[in-house]
């Protein structure tokens, strides 16, 4: 396990949940046995459980961020570029339903929950963390997505839960060969296939790696172009001709791979409210939890009739 940067301790945490991770990796690995009330399949609202459930009561965090995906084919990057991430298959109903069922648990638990049709979750999580930074909080990211390291700062970390390894800024070279704040012009020029952003042709990670590390940046990459035939780079001399006729594109893939720090929050506060204790009862009847389930969300939320409430329902 990959060490967290010295100091966290100084600074109050505020936890920034990449929640359709985690949804769509429940959805994928929980088997199809459970149903709500109406038939509907619930079995990635049961994996999302487990998991906030297990974060709750391993972190009891005081202020805590879980944001979700809506802008599935709304988001200003498709604006952008028509093609971004059109090499997914659009995600079913019965996936959809289970969504709004995870949105609404978070919420039950006095959660802060942020969504929005044109901003993706990682423009929410650096939104949040953006704004959180005058405060003088340390942000800990619980995703593995490899975007999200450009948001690290000096104290913050990102957390991949499923694999229990926690990295900070100084650790990011050591995952993907760059920089926290060169992810976005490293993915803008070798691509990212899992957005369907093309990258320069010709450009791959290693040589992505390499451009970056002898020029810092993108910007600073294209200003000294000329330069690039006499690196001791493979194909250097054609890079050189790749990167200059496709610099357009290469600025427009940096657009799609930077995430936004301006998206709207709603006023929303990061600090955990008072569950409600009426949502959180309809849906664990709707979504036919056991007792064990039940006794565990209410105690998370901090009500006091959560024994109750399972023995009601064992």
């Amino acid at each position: 396990m990959i060490e967290a940067p010295p100091g966290l301790a100084l600074r109050p945490p505020l936890y920034l949940v990449d929640a359709s991770l985690y949804v769509f990796r429940a959805w994928h690995s929980m088997p199809n046995e459970f149903q709500d009330q109406q038939g509907w399949p619930t079995n990635a609202v049961h994996g999302f459980a487990r998991f906030l459930l297990d974060l709750l009561e391993r972190e009891r965090p005081q202020h805590i961020v879980v944001a979700f995906d809506e802008a599935l084919d709304s988001c200003f990057r498709h604006r952008l570029y028509a093609a971004y991430k059109a090499n997914r298959d659009p995600a079913p109903e019965e996936l959809r339903r289970q969504f709004a069922h995870c949105k609404a648990l978070c919420m039950a638990l006095g959660l802060t929950v942020l969504a929005h049709h044109e901003y993706e979750a990682d423009d929410l999580i650096g939104s949040a963390l953006h704004a959180s930074r005058p405060g003088g909080m340390r942000g800990v990211i619980i995703s593995a997505d490899k975007d999200l390291s450009q948001l690290l700062h000096e104290h913050d970390e990102q957390w991949d839960y499923a694999r229990n390894q926690r990295w900070g800024m100084a650790g990011v070279k050591a995952r993907h060969g760059v920089q926290a704040h060169q992810i976005a012009d490293y993915l803008a020029l070798c691509g990212d296939a899992v957005d369907n952003i093309p990258g320069v042709t010709g450009v791959g990670a290693k040589s992505a790696a390499v451009l970056l590390a002898h020029f810092g940046s993108m910007d600073t990459l294209y200003e000294r172009l000329d330069e690039v035939p006499f690196l001791r780079l493979r194909g250097a001399a054609q890079m050189a001709v790749r990167l200059r006729e496709q610099r357009e594109h290469a600025l427009l893939w940096r657009q799609l791979t930077t995430i936004a720090l301006d998206a709207p929050l709603d006023g929303a506060g990061f600090g955990r409210s008072s569950a409600d204790p009426q949502m959180l009862q309809g849906l664990c009847d709707a979504l036919r939890f056991g007792p064990l389930t039940r006794r565990r969300l209410f105690t998370a939320g901090g009500l006091s009739d959560s024994s109750s409430i399972a023995n009601e329902f064992a």
